[in-house]
């Protein structure tokens, strides 16, 4: 029953459907939507079903820490072994390269702009914070090391 003296659809057995649906990044109205349901209702549910709302929040967690991660990459560059195939003597033979994807500038203003918004808003006439110096040699000194760190950042594949 809620709260209201209603019966409630909840069941316990959404926690894992809903973990599933948060890892390809559900809302909470689109969960409402796969278990029939209000945004509401699943408001509530969050609120009041700790398995349902731990189920949520973590499948969310893994959810955004790979989106994070796949952003950083991209935003620093990486490298990643590709395989292909490729006719030798007229026979397929696999082989593997590593590519090297360089930094992308969108990438590193949006991570910026959100990770250090005092200094890289985007505001017309607006003085920053510092000079960004500080900033700019702790992104170096980060740059250099990762130049020398062995492989990519992982991006769960």
């Amino acid at each position: 029953m809620n709260p209201n003296g209603r019966p409630t659809a909840y069941k316990p057995d959404f926690c894992e459907q809903a973990h599933k649906y948060c890892l390809l990044g559900a809302t909470n109205e689109e969960l409402g939507e796969l278990f029939g349901v209000t945004r509401r209702t699943i408001d509530n549910w969050i609120a009041g079903q700790p398995d349902f709302e731990a189920a949520v929040k973590s499948g969310r967690l893994v959810a955004d820490s790979k989106v994070a991660n796949g952003l950083y990459a991209r935003a620093i560059g990486f490298e990643r072994k590709v395989k292909r195939t490729a006719l030798y003597r007229g026979e397929p033979k696999d082989f593997e390269t590593n590519v090297y994807f360089p930094p992308d500038t969108q990438a590193c203003i949006f991570w910026l702009r959100n990770r250090r918004r005092q200094t890289w808003r985007d505001a017309p006439n607006a003085a920053p914070a510092d000079d960004g110096i500080d900033d700019i040699a702790r992104l170096e000194a980060v740059s250099e090391s990762i130049r020398h760190h062995d492989g990519a950042p992982d991006d769960g594949r």
